[in-house]
């Protein structure tokens, strides 16, 4: 791991919805390295609430928790290779 220059990483996002100072966004990782959304979103300006990392104070202090949601992921199980493909709507609840 090269904590100096790091690795390659995309990220596709796209703003799904606004309200409140804060906006809901839909993201799809190309590659998978670690913290890759939390980074991309904060060099965007768009930090995650409740991101203990990567929030300014101001994200950080207005969720009790990392407001970081898979709505949709497949893989193929570990030891079938049987491609899964599980799905869970955000809660969207917060941007009312």
């Amino acid at each position: 791991m090269d904590y100096e220059v790091g690795k390659p990483s995309l990220t596709h996002w796209k703003k799904i919805a606004a309200a409140r100072n804060c906006s809901l966004m839909e993201l799809q990782p190309v590659t998978g390295r670690s913290h890759q959304l939390r980074v991309h979103l904060q060099a965007i300006g768009h930090p995650i609430l409740g991101d203990p990392f990567y929030a300014h104070p101001q994200a950080l202090a207005a969720a009790p928790r990392l407001l970081l949601h898979a709505a949709e992921l497949t893989l193929n199980h570990p030891e079938s290779r049987k491609r899964m493909h599980f799905t869970s709507a955000p809660d969207e609840s917060l941007l009312q």
